[in-house]
């Protein structure tokens, strides 16, 4: 008896080969490159029968990608920034102050007295304590704490510096604590609109 169609094994053969190809159809579309050409297609050597390496695009942006390098000179440049302003900031705190105060025991005893702006509120208060407790016999024997630094309508707590004053241009009911911009001639410009600070 003879067959007409073909065999068992020969249909196996074809589905295998069929198989096969349905693969390399896969494998040639997932290695598709955008890159022009410039890239090699991954398949297998010719001797070896290992898959070569696909090469990497020189012209794609990877400054998203972490990096040592980068990140190390970005570290470097931020301490040499901290660094820069702690010494600014130390500069402008031994910049001399002079500040003009008056002790109040009934009657007003105006006087100045020339500080660092890097001077606590508390050191502020022991220095004139110094300077003027000649003056004043009470104030020998009193301590820095029990003094108050009054300026506007404030109490200035003792742990405050004058720089961190300045800086954070504190303000009073009536405008700025401490300003040392140049002032308007009041003459000419007579606003009511307009804060004055002086």
């Amino acid at each position: 008896r003879r067959s007409l169609g073909p065999s068992a094994a020969e249909v196996a053969k074809a589905k295998k080969k069929a198989k096969k190809a349905k693969k390399a159809k896969k494998r040639a579309l997932a290695s598709l490159s955008f890159g022009g050409g410039e890239e090699e297609d991954e398949g297998e050597d010719e001797e070896g029968g290992a898959p070569k390496k696909k090469l990497k695009n020189p012209n794609v942006d990877t400054a998203f990608l972490p990096d040592a390098q980068r990140e190390a000179e970005a570290a470097a440049t931020r301490e040499r920034l901290k660094k820069e302003w702690v010494e600014t900031q130390q500069k402008m705190k031994e910049e001399k102050l002079e500040v003009t105060y008056s002790y109040w025991d009934g009657s007003g005893h105006r006087r100045s007295i020339q500080i660092s702006k890097g001077t606590s509120i508390g050191k502020f208060l022991e220095a004139v304590r110094v300077n003027i407790s000649s003056d004043f016999h009470e104030l020998r024997t009193a301590s820095s704490d029990g003094l108050l630094y009054i300026k506007e309508d404030l109490i200035i707590p003792h742990q405050y510096t004058f720089y961190d004053l300045i800086a954070s241009k504190a303000r009073g009911k009536s405008g700025p604590l401490f300003h040392f911009d140049v002032h308007d001639d009041v003459r000419l410009t007579n606003a009511s609109r307009v804060e004055k600070d002086e």
